[in-house]
């Protein structure tokens, strides 16, 4: 059965957790003992129905402790396809989490509340994932119950989201417009007789049948992450790159190069848990030998003859700030990738997005949660693609040299 990783995003109280507590409830996913943990709460709180945002309990008690809230991974299935629900909490002081739980998803439900429209977190959730190149997203204007499941209501909602998506979308992007009350059960898990002028599916419906696509890049880049040399007289000679293939596929016989070296060579041998197998590919982790004595450490790559790679030291990104201090040119950060590791220096900013009026405007520094374009001069050169070509190549995060904190996330562009 088919897996889908979906990312959730919304401004606090537009109804998530009720949102993810529905289709656990509704699926069957909830043991016995969390219904009955919903069902007394609710009634302490004294509720005439389930608050089913209580079966992500655990974020409100972090959150009420004061907690740095991270990204919960809820897992649940139906008879046509399994699912990962990423849910990142509403804040706008934890867009990075946000950035997090939509790095590896395939699809995004962004909720609006019905009562407060299209406002500026809806925005930069809704730019947050043209950056990270989601392909299907579902538009979902919660509680329509509360505006007695007006129709108009949901149409002017639906107009300005048509504005953005056709001013600011990127191409080969499906986006989906579904009116909801996750509260009542209406359009969740079947269609809605209150919403009976929507003719499109509920949103199980829909997100069982959204289009699954996986990355098809076929540039070979293995990161070396350490390189084994046992102290055995019966393996003397035995010299293995371990590491993660980030990108494409290796093959045993292939002509390879190394980075930054240039040294070329062929593959001998592949390892898997210290046993042989004809090839890996991207995401698994393995053990590479070649027929040559070759000097590589950690941090360098070993590249096939399809990696059509960029190897130079300055890029174009578009960056997501994440810390109090702001991105400005003239300041140097640690730029991280995998196992890559460059010092950088900001070289250029040209713009940030203004999210009122949707427009990029000129600056000289990224404050935190604004998203921006600039350039970086590298100290020493990365293997990198722009990141709508190959996302595993293209993404990076700065590190804060005084700090050792993530201080933000960067997307190449195309060269």
């Amino acid at each position: 059965m088919e897996l889908i990783k979906i990312a959730t995003a919304g401004s606090v109280d537009d109804g998530k957790s009720t949102l993810i507590g529905r289709l656990l409830y509704e699926t069957g996913s909830l043991k016995t003992d969390q219904i009955q943990h919903i069902e007394e709460k609710s009634t302490a709180r004294g509720f005439g129905y389930l608050d089913l945002s209580l079966a992500t309990d655990g974020l409100l008690t972090e959150r009420e402790q004061g907690i740095t809230i991270d990204v919960s991974h809820i897992f649940f299935s139906t008879p046509k396809r399994r699912f990962i629900i990423a849910d990142s909490p509403g804040h706008v002081e934890y867009t990075r989490n946000m950035v997090t739980g939509t790095s590896n998803a395939q699809a995004s439900i962004i909720l609006i509340d019905a009562r407060k429209g299209v406002i500026e977190q809806t925005k930069r959730h809704f730019f947050i994932t043209q950056l990270l190149g989601i392909k299907q997203i579902i538009f979902a204007v919660n509680k329509m119950d509360l505006v007695d499941y007006n129709e108009a209501i949901f149409n002017e909602i639906k107009s300005a989201l048509l504005i953005l998506t056709e001013k600011h979308g990127k191409e080969g992007v499906n986006y989906y417009f579904t009116p909801v009350s996750a509260l009542h059960n209406e359009n969740i898990i079947d269609a809605s007789e209150k919403l009976h002028w929507h003719k499109g599916a509920p949103l199980l419906s829909l997100i069982e049948s959204l289009p699954i696509e996986t990355n098809k890049a076929h540039d070979g880049a293995f990161q070396i992450q350490y390189v084994i040399r046992p102290k055995r007289e019966e393996l003397h000679d035995y010299r293995g790159f371990a590491g993660n293939v980030r990108s494409g596929s290796f093959t045993v016989g292939d002509p390879i190069n190394i980075h930054p070296t240039g040294r070329k060579s062929i593959i001998k041998r592949i390892e898997k848990y210290g046993n042989p197998v004809d090839k890996i590919t991207a995401g698994e982790n393995g053990t590479i030998l070649l027929v040559d004595e070759i000097d590589a450490s950690r941090g360098d790559s070993i590249l096939n003859q399809q990696a059509n790679i960029n190897k130079g030291k300055s890029l174009s990104a578009t960056f997501c700030w994440m810390q109090d201090s702001p991105l400005a040119v003239g300041n140097k950060y640690w730029l991280q990738q995998g196992v890559q590791r460059s010092l950088v220096k900001v070289k250029s900013l040209r713009s940030k997005i203004d999210l009122q009026a949707l427009e990029h405007q000129q600056t000289n520094q990224l404050e935190l949660n604004d998203i921006g374009k600039g350039a970086l001069a590298l100290a020493q050169p990365i293997i990198s693609k722009s990141y709508a070509d190959n996302p595993a190549l293209g993404a990076f995060i700065l590190i804060d040299p005084q700090t050792f904190n993530t201080a933000g996330v960067g997307f190449i562009e195309k060269a």
